[in-house]
């Protein structure tokens, strides 16, 4: 048997320990990316084999929450794809606006730059006070971080960059206060989120939502869960409601694609049908 075949049945034991061990499925996760995420682990760790990274997973709980956020999709910006949020400032907001409350779910927000980001545009378009914001990931680290709005102050010219481009009206830097090369984001930005844990392959719809936004999460998915997420998606929405998604993703040949038509296509802001569930 080739070291490649090897290799495969060591990854596919690994998934099935994580799954019993934990209760995180990772077997419908794009098999490419789940072996370059555990490569990144042994490569840190030190650890030689695939096999040998399983023992540590089932023995040792730290070995697992290390794994966990090197499996986790946490690659994120404040304003990233600028002219995405400039459709969401333009398009979707002003709509939006003309309800008494608006919820909007952050699906795998990761450590919550897009969230800060939603709310510094809400707050600009004098909607923050009617908006509940519902950020949730899988990884409780992750969502720690995301919940203490603490960032590195070297990335503020690139976020600053982003905000200009996406049309922010304000000055960026009256956001937050930067100290010790850290910046901490308003307590005033933070007062309409809820944080909280949910796993996209194993929880269900997650309430009734006026807009979704889940960008470069799917792509690290195989079809079958891609066409479950959009079902979830489809379930949480009201009718008319709104999903957003990434620069690389697509409704095309999804198995509930059907539910939702474009509102902004070069963006992948798709609108709800009404009627338009998972079933």
């Amino acid at each position: 048997m080739r070291k490649g075949e090897i290799e495969k049945i060591e990854v596919d034991l690994l998934i099935e320990a994580i799954r019993k061990r934990y209760g995180y499925d990772f077997s419908n996760y794009a098999r490419a990316s789940v072996r370059r995420r555990i490569q990144k682990r042994l490569d840190d760790s030190g650890i030689k084999t695939i096999s040998a990274l399983q023992h540590e997973v089932l023995y040792d709980e730290s070995a697992f929450n290390a794994l966990l956020l090197d499996m986790s999709i946490n690659v994120t910006e404040m304003f990233r794809d600028p002219s995405f949020f400039k459709a969401l400032r333009t398009t979707v907001l002003p709509e939006l606006g003309k309800k008494k409350v608006i919820r909007i779910w952050h699906a795998g927000c990761a450590t919550g730059e897009e969230v800060y980001s939603m709310a510094i545009m809400l707050k600009e378009l004098g909607l923050y006070d009617r908006a509940r914001i519902y950020a949730t990931d899988l990884n409780e680290v992750v969502l720690k971080r995301a919940k203490q709005g603490i960032f590195s102050a070297d990335r503020m010219r690139n976020y600053t960059t982003n905000y200009q481009k996406a049309g922010g009206t304000g000055s960026f830097a009256d956001y937050y206060l930067a100290k010790d090369g850290l910046v901490m984001m308003n307590k005033d930005l933070k007062k309409n989120m809820i944080f909280s844990d949910h796993n996209l392959v194993t929880d269900k719809s997650f309430g009734r939502m006026d807009l979704v936004i889940c960008r470069n999460v799917l792509i690290y998915f195989n079809k079958q869960l891609q066409d479950s997420v959009i079902g979830l998606f489809a379930d949480s929405l009201l009718d008319d409601g709104i999903l957003c998604l990434g620069s690389k993703e697509s409704l095309r040949f999804n198995k509930y694609g059907d539910s939702f038509s474009d509102l902004v296509k070069e963006e992948k802001i798709f609108r709800k049908k009404t009627g338009g569930t998972a079933g």
